[in-house]
């Protein structure tokens, strides 16, 4: 993969974003609502929150922990939500 989505960079063969809220409960929000579209997609990131900022991580660890198509497929839909 050459290029990340809009707001994310490739960071050890992932692809990041940090996020950062103006609260607990608007980050909370955010992850909760991505957390419905993951389920959708069958694939999660690996993430942290700390207060208002969440630390997003995709990698498709099922083909060797690298950066696949379903790893962009869910980047696009977080900056969906982030809209």
């Amino acid at each position: 993969m050459n290029d990340a989505p809009s707001g994310w960079q490739l960071v050890d063969n992932s692809l990041f974003r940090s996020v950062k809220f103006s609260n607990f409960a608007d980050a909370f929000a955010f992850m909760s609502r991505v957390a419905v579209i993951a389920e959708q997609l069958d694939h999660h990131p690996d993430w942290s929150n700390s207060w208002n900022v969440v630390d997003i991580s995709l990698r498709s660890h099922d083909v060797g922990g690298v950066v696949t198509e379903r790893d962009v497929q869910l980047a696009q839909r977080i900056n969906e939500v982030l809209k």
